[in-house]
């Protein structure tokens, strides 16, 4: 079997002068009386240390070890104290065992260890593919240090475990230790912002297997460790954790037996062949589904492509209901949950395809990686990348749709919010066709705002307002309006302004797909500062741009906004009687130095009304962080501009 050595380690940073791994229930007293992490004052907990081995043994199955010890600082970190480990145990790919659990108190100045019972330790099967280890440290509390070790095997060469050395909390010590045989040639994806603690590789030699049939191979030994990792916190727009957290990634690209053929593995073609070779996903793409001569024969029925896509999508999106499991693969097949009407993603998602395929659609059964699972990376061809199947249909060489149905409000001309700005892999294999797609809406989301309101000399407001939004802006207050009722959403809309008050509402088209919605509003709001002599008011009134997201000094993660959009405001704010304009804003243009936003302010006055006009134009989604400073002065610029008030004085 392959072995990883111990090695120490001189970490200065760390205020140590040898490595802060420590043997399972040994432990430093001055960890145990530890009051707050050095790095981060604030943190409820911190992990001490998190140490993986990850080699191979004499069937080149993976085997990793693993040991993780973590500090609790006071009873709201105690919910670090509530593990899961999730594997691949159901379909026997992967299998953990040799679970250790202890808590560490101190105890009149000297270690008190509490062992967990071991019928307390879990084992559940989540689907026939996926399960999860759970439990629960016994006596925990302020003070306590609470560790665990596992050793996980994994029969699949090709999936090393991916490491994170960063998390929701600190990390004072990670290291991640790689002895793998020359025969087998991994690509590694970090990503890795701060300065290693160490990144060392070496060579050895092994002895795989006994007797005749042992052999001597040669391996690569290679240890990475990092210190002092501050946790990592939610900031606004940002992608998803995944992509922002401090890890690294394992991909096989080819094995090279010794005598033998090289074959390579590192191709999107190879993921979309084994794609279709793998019954719970090509082998589901012809499967009939009950009923569906009666869909099919309805659809052919219809004039154009457009009507048709329309017509499927919505009957299996009124049909079949979301399990919220997201999978690439199928667990049931299509043909059983249609007929539960209840599925995972594949399974709707395919059942949209199969459908679509057999009234003659040109359509592609496509993975793609959800929001929260993280972007794929087009140069990391791997199938685990992908959590999502959905159906994708090129319309020209600029337009697509991508059809999933596991959200009731998604619309079939509109690509799901939380597939943005990542890849999807489509597939046919009658084509021969594997390609990556970057998924993006092509067409900005417009919010619009037409507002007519009357100012009365005790400093009150009272109008009214038609709003028109498309895509997004419309999906969103769709949502919203028919999951909370209209009361919420009318407080939704005043949330920014405790003096605005939605006196009337009315929604239009929100269930036609192809016209935006339209909302007839009617407001009163008192205008604060005002008095017998003044009157102020901002003319960004229902606009909910009061906030700034970017207040922070400081960003560690990309800022995503997910699509391009424009933004407009026009009103008409009729003077009160006995008062004239004493001060208002200019006319003035805001450009980003990329020319990525531009905000516009148009005002003027004319026979005893003010006239204004904002335009709020985004025409890029992403940014990254290295961009946020000037992101953020521009969106503190452009806040104070909206907020700039026009003052009328009593004659």
């Amino acid at each position: 079997m392959f072995t990883v050595s111990a090695l120490l380690l001189s970490v200065a940073c760390l205020g140590q002068t040898v490595s802060p791994l420590r043997d399972f229930g040994k432990i430093d007293m001055a960890d145990l009386e530890m009051k707050q992490c050095d790095f981060e004052k604030d943190a409820n907990a911190m992990v001490l240390f998190d140490k993986g081995d990850i080699y191979f043994d004499d069937h080149f199955n993976v085997i990793m070890d693993r040991h993780k010890r973590i500090k609790i600082f006071n009873d709201k970190g105690k919910d670090e104290a509530n593990i899961k480990i999730h594997f691949y145990g159901a379909s026997r790919a992967e299998n953990i065992t040799d679970v250790q659990v202890e808590t560490i108190n101190e105890n009149n100045g000297k270690p008190e260890i509490t062992k967990i019972d071991r019928k307390l330790i879990y084992t559940q099967n989540i689907d026939k593919y996926r399960s999860v280890i759970t439990f629960t440290f016994p006596n925990v509390k302020a003070g306590s240090v609470i560790e665990y070790k596992y050793r996980l095997q994994n029969v699949a060469n090709y999936n090393l475990p991916d490491w994170y050395f960063q998390g929701d909390i600190p990390v004072r010590y990670s290291e991640i230790n790689t002895e793998i045989p020359d025969e087998l040639v991994y690509r590694r994806q970090t990503r890795v912002h701060q300065e290693y603690l160490k990144n060392k590789t070496s060579g050895g030699s092994n002895t795989i297997g006994a007797g005749t049939d042992a052999a001597v191979v040669n391996t690569e030994i290679r240890s990475i460790a990092l210190g002092n990792i501050p946790s990592l916190t939610d900031e606004p727009f940002m992608s998803s954790r995944i992509d922002n957290l401090e890890s690294i990634f394992f991909q096989l690209t080819s094995i090279r037996p010794v005598g033998g053929f090289v074959r390579s593995l590192d191709s999107w073609a190879k993921v979309g062949g084994a794609l279709e070779d793998d019954d719970d996903f090509g082998g589901q793409l012809k499967r009939k589904l009950l009923g569906e001569e009666t869909i099919i024969a309805k659809a052919k029925t219809l004039k154009t492509e457009d009507e048709k896509i329309a017509y499927i999508f919505n009957e299996v999106k009124n049909r079949m209901k979301w399990n919220e499991d997201d999978d690439w693969y199928t667990i049931d097949g299509t043909s059983k949950a249609w007929e539960k009407q209840t599925g995972n993603s594949a399974e709707i998602n395919l059942s949209i395809y199969h459908l679509l395929k057999q009234v003659g659609v040109k359509a592609y059964p496509m993975i793609v990686s959800t929001r929260e699972h993280g972007k794929a990376n087009m140069i990391y061809p791997f199938l685990y990348q992908f959590n999502r199947a959905v159906t994708y249909i090129p319309v020209d060489s600029t337009f697509h749709y991508i059809l999933d149905a596991t959200n009731k409000y998604n619309t079939y001309n509109q690509t799901p919010f939380e597939l943005l700005n990542s890849y999807g892999l489509y597939i046919s294999k009658e084509e021969n066709t594997y390609d990556l797609l970057f998924i993006k809406n092509p067409e900005s989301a417009r919010r619009s705002i037409a507002l007519h309101a009357e100012i009365t000399p005790d400093g009150k407001m009272d109008g009214t307002a038609d709003i028109s939004e498309t895509s997004y802006y419309k999906q969103s207050s769709v949502e919203a309006y028919k999951k909370d009722g209209e009361e919420k959403f009318k407080k939704q809309i005043t949330q920014d302004n405790n003096n605005l008050t939605i006196t009337a509402l009315k929604m239009d088209e929100m269930d036609v797909d192809t016209l935006p919605l339209t909302q007839k509003v009617d407001f009163k709001l008192a205008l604060t500062g005002s008095d017998n002599s003044y009157i102020y008011f901002s003319p960004n009134v229902l606009a909910s741009l009061n906030s700034n997201p970017f207040l922070s000094e400081n960003r560690a993660t990309n800022i995503d906004f997910g699509f391009t959009k424009v933004f407009s405001i026009t009103g008409t704010f009729k003077l009160p009687a006995g008062f004239k304009t004493d001060a208002m804003p200019k006319n003035i243009t805001l450009v980003m130095p990329d020319n990525s936003i531009v905000f516009k302010r148009i005002i003027g006055e004319d026979n005893g009304e003010i006239q204004v006009r904002y335009i709020i134009n985004h025409k890029k989604a992403v940014y990254y962080k290295e961009d946020y400073p000037q992101l953020r002065d521009f969106y503190k610029k452009m806040g104070e501009m909206l907020n700039e008030q026009v003052v009328l004085k009593k004659m």
